[in-house]
């Protein structure tokens, strides 16, 4: 009987200790999940249900059903012929170029002195901090059409060219100036993620396998440091992704015109903004960002599969 009651007496005891843990567990999450789920999850539903109307800010939203879409698709030159492929190209460009180059920066800095690392890791991450559009704003003096420019002043002094080149009004040029200055402000969180990934990697594990026959570093970055490092990649991967896509003005504060000459490195983004705080066609620019929202969805997951943990059967 005694035993009984012990047992009774144990079990009830687990059972409360499993209840309060459980409650304050949600306790914990609880505000981040509140934010969340009013900031983010809310504001995403209603921009969907807005998709669907046409919404002018002024009157009660009106149900068009899927006209927007069929709108954007197919009568929308200007999103087809310039956003989207501009999206994607800057998006492949700049996040793979700039995710690459921060690794490899951050795998360089892994190597040096400590005092030495954390100076260069602050000139490095230093241009992130600025926004997209200021930092255009900082390159125009770069590429000012007049003899002003740096870029002129030097290619004249040298012979290069014979006048000054309209680096910001001429459409070829626009495009690859954006993704300069892209590269040059990529190295955000990501990079820091990366170069705290690379320097907490056990360094057991690189003397093993030079013991085990690992010959060159090249093995030692495919082999130990990826490998060890995938949460670090996987986030660093997902901020790439998300800022490209969400970049915006950068055209239009280099050129000084909305929109850019011949809509050169005009973004989806800009394309939205247009709609909805120019032309206050608010149920339109909420179509567009949902196609944004699914096409970021879509390369995120090309993302988790390239560097999530895959479950071991």
């Amino acid at each position: 009987m005694a035993n009984n009651t012990l047992a009774l007496g144990k079990k009830t005891a687990e059972k409360t200790g499993k209840k309060r843990a459980f409650n304050t567990s949600y306790l914990f999450v609880l505000p981040y999940f509140l934010i969340f789920f009013t900031f983010v999850v809310v504001l995403i539903f209603i921009s969907a249900l807005l998709s669907f109307t046409y919404y002018d800010t002024i009157n009660f939203p009106n149900w068009v059903g899927l006209d927007n879409y069929v709108t954007l698709f197919t009568q929308d030159s200007d999103f087809m012929q310039y956003a989207l492929p501009t999206t994607i190209k800057y998006a492949l460009l700049i996040g793979p170029g700039g995710y690459a180059i921060s690794f490899i920066m951050a795998w360089i800095l892994a190597q040096i002195t400590h005092r030495m690392r954390t100076i260069i890791a602050i000139i490095l991450y230093s241009p992130s901090l600025t926004n997209g559009v200021l930092m255009a704003v900082i390159w125009k003096v770069v590429f000012s059409g007049d003899t002003r420019g740096y870029l002129n002043y030097y290619l004249l002094n040298l012979g290069i060219i014979n006048e000054p080149m309209q680096w910001l009004q001429d459409s070829s040029f626009i495009f690859g100036i954006m993704i300069f200055v892209g590269i040059w402000s990529s190295m955000s969180v990501g990079f820091l993620a990366m170069l705290s990934g690379i320097l907490n990697i056990n360094k057991d594990l690189y003397e093993a396998a030079y013991v085990d026959g690992m010959k060159s570093r090249w093995q030692e970055i495919f082999y130990i440091t990826i490998p060890s490092m995938k949460p670090q990649m996987l986030f660093g991967a997902v901020l790439a992704i998300a800022g490209t896509f969400n970049a915006s003005g950068l055209a239009s504060t280099l050129s000084g015109s909305t929109p850019p000459p011949q809509y050169a490195g005009w973004l989806i983004v800009d394309h939205m903004n247009d709609y909805g705080f120019a032309r206050f066609e608010m149920g339109y620019a909420s179509a567009i960002s949902v196609i944004l929202l699914g096409v970021v969805l879509a390369f995120n997951r090309v993302a988790t599969r390239l560097f999530g943990e895959r479950e071991r059967g």
